[in-house]
């Protein structure tokens, strides 16, 4: 004989939560030649799709049944939506790209993100090498501000983006001739060590502490054009020290690890700004490696004085924003967690 459900029972019941509501759709793509790069090798990107956001994913032809709970359901169709338009509009899909489109999935804005609004294009930097459309929420903010301001502060955390975003439009300036030069310096502080001498000329000695902005000048143009026109001076890579005494006129110049210069190198830089140029400062506040730590960064009293100010910009990533790959985000996650 069945127990009778008690009034204890009733109220287990109401403190239970509700299981989220299961749901079933089906999307429809048109051009079969672009399934195979949709679906990955092995089908990849649907099985990263299907562990990240807990649903089930069944390939019929050119149309894909989605099976799983309402709202995972809903943002599987956006990102399959959005990696079949990268698609069709040239852009290569690897395991970033689909989980960039994953994060992005819980904003709103994801559709207009990737064909554009009725009145705008689509984001994206155009290289030589590749188009780069953005991978996180801050990331479009931070490119539209490298399209329409004079001066911008990137901070935030290593993996958002920061300088690669910043160098991509450099580059695309120079190609397409809005500017004439491209500028690119950062402090040369050590981080958390001692190099020592190092042999060699100038460029030799200054190289190690420039290289990751070399990487992404690469990974936008090819080599021949980067070394053709750092020997005729249209690319310029120097340590800030190499700046004082001048004005950087039709030029685009990105300061990197600013957040390990002083305040006084801080302000010569910023004074160095000339007619026609734009000026790009990344760091990371929380990375000081200079003597007096925080209180004698030159980036976060930039930042204090000058956020506000007309044709200024200041973009904020954090940790969500990371797109190297997601156990570094949860790496700075962890760190910040300690540091709080």
């Amino acid at each position: 004989m069945a127990r009778k459900p008690s009034r204890a029972d009733d109220q287990l019941a109401q403190l239970r939560p509700e299981s989220p509501r299961r749901a079933r759709l089906e999307v429809q793509f048109d051009e079969p030649t672009l399934l195979g790069a949709l679906f990955g090798q092995f089908d990849a990107n649907l099985v990263q799709i299907e562990n990240r956001l807990g649903v089930y994913i069944a390939a019929r032809g050119n149309r894909i049944q989605i099976e799983g709970p309402e709202e995972a359901v809903a943002r599987a169709r956006d990102v399959l939506k959005g990696m079949y338009q990268r698609l069709e509009q040239g852009h290569q899909l690897d395991s970033g790209a689909v989980e960039s489109l994953i994060v992005m999935s819980s904003e709103p804005t994801l559709e207009g993100i990737i064909t554009g609004s009725h009145d705008a294009p689509p984001i994206m930097i155009r290289t030589r090498k590749k188009t780069i459309v953005p991978r996180s929420a801050v990331q479009i903010d931070y490119m539209r501000a490298l399209g329409s301001k004079d001066m911008i502060f990137a901070l935030g955390p290593a993996g958002t983006g920061k300088t690669y975003l910043a160098v991509a439009q450099a580059v695309q300036q120079l190609i397409t001739g809005s500017v004439q030069r491209l500028i690119l310096s950062r402090p040369a502080v050590e981080a958390g060590e001692r190099l020592g001498f190092l042999p060699g000329d100038m460029k030799e000695k200054v190289d190690p502490y420039l290289r990751p902005i070399y990487d992404a000048l690469y990974d936008c143009m090819p080599p021949e054009q980067v070394e053709r026109r750092i020997a005729s001076g249209e690319i310029e890579i120097a340590p800030i020290a190499f700046m004082r005494g001048r004005t950087l006129a039709d030029a685009f110049v990105i300061l990197d690890e600013a957040q390990n210069t002083t305040q006084a190198q801080m302000k010569m830089f910023l004074t160095r700004f000339g007619q026609n140029s734009r000026m790009v400062i990344c760091g990371d506040p929380r990375q000081v490696d200079i003597p007096g730590g925080d209180a004698q960064s030159g980036l976060a009293d930039a930042v204090r004085r000058l956020e506000g100010v007309e044709g200024i910009g200041v973009v904020r990533f954090t940790s969500a924003d990371v797109v190297r790959h997601p156990i570094v985000g949860r790496i700075v996650e962890a760190y910040e967690g300690k540091d709080a």
